[in-house]
C-alpha cells in the first residue's frame, strides 16, 4: 500500500514538473517571439508615473502585446515591474515581449535629431530649431538665451557648434542650445592651444570671428587655408579686410540679395570696408574646418581674391591690386556670359 501511495505521488510529482515546464517553455517561447508589429514600427508614450500594469494593457488594446499578463508576471519575477521610465518609444518589427521590457526599463526613449549648420545666422537656427516638432520651444530672447546659459555678456551669433544633436521628444530649446554651447568652448579652447605660432590673432574670439568670415567667404575645402592667409595678412598689414559677407551681416534682415556699392560704402559695426580690423562679433554659425584655417592660415603673398563666377564657386586670389583689378574684370566678363543682353 505504501509501495503504491508512493508511486502515485511520484506520478502526481512528475506531471506537476511536466507542467511546469511546459508552461515555462510556452512563457519563454512567448517572451521571446516577436510582437505585432506594423513594418513602419510602432511608437507609444508612457506618461509618467503609469505603471506596467497600464502600458500592457495599453498595448494590447492597440494589438502589439498578445498576453499583457504573462509580461507582468515575468517583470514581477525580474523585479522589473517598478522600474520602467516615461517617455516616448519606437518599437522595431523584430522587438519581443522581453526585449521590449528591457527598453522600457533601461529608458531608451525615441531619438530626434536637430542639425546645426554651418554658415548660418544664429537667428536662423533658432527658428529651425524652435520649428522642430519634438522640441518645446521657449519665447526666450537671444540676449536672455545667452543669460540663461550663463554668458549675459557674451554676443550670441558664433556661440553654438554646428554639429547634429540627438534629443528625446520633449527636450528643451534651451537644452539644446547649452549643449552646442559646451561643445563650441570646448572645440574652440582645444583648437586656440593648438594654433601656428605667431598669429596676429589676440583670443580664441577673434579666431572664431575670424572662422565665420571664412566660413561665409567659401564653401571650397581647399580654398580655406588659403583665404585665412589673405586675411591675416592685411591684418598684419593694416588694410582693411574688406569682406562682402561682413557687409551683408551689419545690413540685417533688410538686405535684399543684391549688394551694392552704395551698401559697401554704409557705415556699419560689422563693415570690414569702412571699419579697420575684425568685426567685433562672429557672423555666423562656425564649422571646425573654418576654425582649423583661421588658425592654420597659408603662407604666401596673396592679398586679394574674388569670385571667378565659375559654377564651383571657387576664386582667384591675387598678390597685387592689378592682378586684382584683372581677377575683377574676368569675373564680370563671366558674369556677362550668364545674363546675356
Amino acid at each position: 500500500m505504501i509501495n503504491q501511495r508512493y508511486s502515485k505521488l511520484v506520478l502526481v510529482f512528475f506531471a506537476f514538473g511536466l507542467l511546469v515546464a511546459g508552461a515555462f517553455s510556452t512563457g519563454w517561447r512567448y517572451l521571446n517571439t516577436p510582437l505585432n508589429i506594423p513594418s513602419e514600427g510602432f511608437v507609444f508614450t508612457i506618461p509618467p508615473g503609469a505603471p506596467l500594469a497600464q502600458v500592457t494593457s495599453a498595448l494590447f488594446g492597440e494589438g502589439v502585446l498578445q498576453k499583457p499578463a504573462w509580461l507582468r508576471a515575468y517583470a514581477r519575477i525580474q523585479g522589473t515591474a517598478t522600474r520602467i521610465q516615461a517617455g516616448e518609444y519606437q518599437i522595431s518589427i523584430d522587438a519581443t515581449p522581453r526585449t521590449l521590457l528591457m527598453h522600457l526599463v533601461a529608458g531608451q526613449v525615441r531619438l530626434y535629431q536637430f542639425t546645426m549648420i554651418e554658415g548660418q545666422r544664429f537667428e536662423e537656427a533658432l527658428e529651425n530649431l524652435r520649428a522642430h516638432p519634438a522640441i518645446v520651444a521657449s519665447e526666450l530672447s537671444k540676449q536672455n538665451i545667452m543669460a540663461e546659459i550663463g554668458k549675459l555678456n557674451l554676443h550670441w551669433e558664433g556661440q553654438f557648434m554646428p554639429d547634429t544633436y540627438s534629443f528625446p521628444k520633449g527636450t528643451s530649446d534651451l537644452k539644446i542650445l547649452l549643449l552646442a554651447h559646451q561643445a563650441l568652448e570646448k572645440r574652440l579652447g582645444s583648437m586656440w592651444q593648438d594654433r601656428m605660432p605667431g598669429l596676429i590673432l589676440k583670443n580664441a574670439y577673434e579666431a572664431l570671428t575670424l572662422a565665420s568670415i571664412i566660413e561665409k567667404e567659401t564653401a571650397m575645402a581647399s580654398e580655406r587655408a588659403r583665404i585665412a592667409g589673405v586675411f591675416h595678412r592685411r591684418l598684419e598689414q593694416g588694410m582693411l579686410l574688406q569682406s562682402d559677407p561682413t557687409v551683408i551681416y551689419g545690413i540685417g534682415a533688410s538686405f535684399d540679395g543684391n549688394l551694392r556699392r552704395t551698401d559697401l560704402n554704409r557705415d556699419t559695426p560689422h563693415n570690414t570696408y569702412t571699419r579697420a580690423g575684425l568685426p567685433p562679433t562672429p557672423i555666423a554659425l562656425v564649422g571646425e574646418a573654418a576654425l582649423a584655417a583661421a588658425l592654420n592660415p597659408s603662407s604666401g603673398a596673396e592679398l586679394y581674391f574674388v569670385a571667378t563666377g565659375f559654377p564651383d564657386g571657387s576664386h582667384r586670389f591675387s598678390v597685387t591690386l592689378e592682378e586684382h583689378d584683372q581677377a575683377i574684370s574676368e569675373y564680370l566678363k563671366e558674369l556677362g556670359t550668364k545674363t546675356g543682353p
